[in-house]
């Protein structure tokens, strides 16, 4: 018999798309894609007999929306492991105020933490190198400061994007530069097992070297991103519209984990 890595056996995964995977696309995956907390369940899986895994994310959820659709569902497959990730569509909104963002967010935590599971709490990564978000790089900082104390209040796991070094270059993100791709995906499940102190089979993995580009070239790839991501963006923010509208969770029953087909 094999032994059993670690205590849990009933996890449920909450957010937005970083949870949900957006960025790593994988058409045999529920919802067409895979993502951190799926390599994480995968991981998890191994050796626990009668594991079972829900992913209750959506793309483009605010905290609040979080809050009043996910947290129930959750509570009812009645987990004993639940990762959130929580609170950063609200920071990169202009205006917003990451202080009440934070309140918010320790409700969220509150009301997850009565029933006893563990919970594995994300601050958000350290956005200094990306001319996208470099602006809003100290809400991210104080939030973050703020999850750091709401994790120590609730017992909490903190796994720790901010000083994940490894993502701080944009050969770990997507085309659209919001989401990590495959290896940004891969390397944060890394982090979040060695955070539950579970051996694992991940090995890290270095992006490949990026071709030189000049001044022009680069500021037509700007061109181009802002076209294809940056103008669609705005408009949903102008129109009230969200990427999430109409998506379901990806995997809104806890069950058993089975791996995408080759």
């Amino acid at each position: 018999m094999t032994k059993q890595l670690h205590p849990w056996s009933r996890y449920v995964a909450l957010g937005d798309s970083f949870t949900e995977g957006i960025g790593d696309p994988e058409p045999t995956s529920p919802g067409g894609h895979r993502g951190w907390a799926d390599r994480v369940a995968e991981e998890l899986s191994q050796g626990t007999e009668d594991f079972a895994y829900a992913n209750l994310a959506v793309r483009g959820k605010l905290i609040r929306q979080i809050s009043t659709e996910q947290i129930g569902p959750a509570l009812a497959l009645h987990p004993d492991l639940i990762t959130i990730s929580a609170g950063g569509n609200d920071v990169i909104r202009p205006g917003s105020d990451p202080d009440a963002i934070a309140v918010r967010c320790e409700d969220v935590v509150r009301r997850l933490s009565a029933d006893g599971a563990t919970i594995v709490l994300f601050t958000g990564a350290d956005v200094g190198f990306s001319p996208v978000f470099r602006g809003i790089r100290g809400k991210v900082a104080i939030y973050n400061e703020h999850l750091r104390a709401i994790a120590t209040r609730y017992d909490c796991i903190v796994a720790d994007l901010w000083s994940l070094a490894e993502i701080q270059d944009a050969r770990m993100w997507a085309p659209d530069r919001l989401h990590l791709n495959a290896l940004g995906h891969h390397t944060v499940a890394r982090l979040v097992l060695g955070a539950l102190n579970v051996p694992n089979a991940l090995e890290p993995s270095e992006p490949e070297p990026m071709p030189g580009t000049t001044w022009r070239q680069a500021r037509t790839e700007d061109l181009a991103w802002a076209r294809a991501y940056l103008v669609p963006w705005v408009l949903r923010r102008v129109r009230h519209q969200s990427s999430g509208d109409h998506v379901l969770p990806k995997r809104p029953l806890a069950g058993p984990f089975r791996q995408p087909e080759a």
